[in-house]
């Protein structure tokens, strides 16, 4: 069972926990991390582009020199895709790139990917993340305490608005609450750092 060690607030070590097996301690899937991955890149795509088809671009309505005599190649308009200011060849368009994935398999690359933090050394339980006001400069100070440097993932129980305000302004730094992790953010982060009284609530929630 995996063991990690709890700190405070000051970076002070004030005790170890255990961590579920279920949840912190699989063989990481790295089919199911790919997966789960990809589709979240999938689904955050925009599909906003587009360009002009031979039909859309304006002018070219005349043929631009009669079809026979001239020794060129026949054309019937100018706004062919070789042509300069000629319309697109398979314009791309807006379209829908989202798909979904099994239930089951997105959880398995979610156990995964906390698995191989667990595995990594990068899971930082926290006895009680906490600040008393708003203070990006008392955020930052407490990440330097507790040595999580660059991309970090801030786990708390519940929506902690003084938390939110007070880490969104630090670059690399993302929070959550434990009901909503995903795969990408947990992968994409250096470190994850968790309120230890939500570490009952991930186990509960995706066991």
């Amino acid at each position: 069972m995996p063991t990690v060690k709890v700190y405070n607030m000051a970076g002070e070590v004030t005790g170890e926990m255990e961590l579920s097996e279920a949840i912190f301690g699989i063989a990481p899937n790295k089919e199911a991390l790919h997966a789960s991955v990809t589709n979240h890149l999938a689904n955050c795509r925009q599909g906003t582009q587009s360009t002009l088809t031979r039909a859309e671009v304006s002018g070219g309505g005349i043929k631009p020199y009669r079809q026979k005599g001239t020794g060129r190649a026949r054309q019937g308009s100018s706004r062919a895709p070789h042509y300069a200011h000629g319309g697109v060849a398979f314009a791309p368009k807006p379209r829908d790139y989202s798909y979904t994935i099994n239930k089951k398999l997105k959880r398995l690359a979610l156990k995964s990917a906390l698995s191989q933090k667990a595995i990594d050394g990068k899971i930082v339980v926290v006895d009680e993340l906490r600040l008393d006001k708003i203070a990006t400069k008392d955020f930052v100070k407490f990440m330097k305490d507790i040595g999580a440097a660059g991309k970090a993932l801030v786990v708390t129980p519940d929506v902690d608005e003084v938390i939110i305000k007070s880490s969104r302004n630090i670059p690399g730094v993302m929070t959550t609450f434990a009901k909503m992790l995903n795969t990408y953010d947990v992968m994409n982060a250096k470190t994850f750092i968790v309120d230890k009284a939500a570490i009952p609530v991930i186990e509960e929630v995706y066991a």
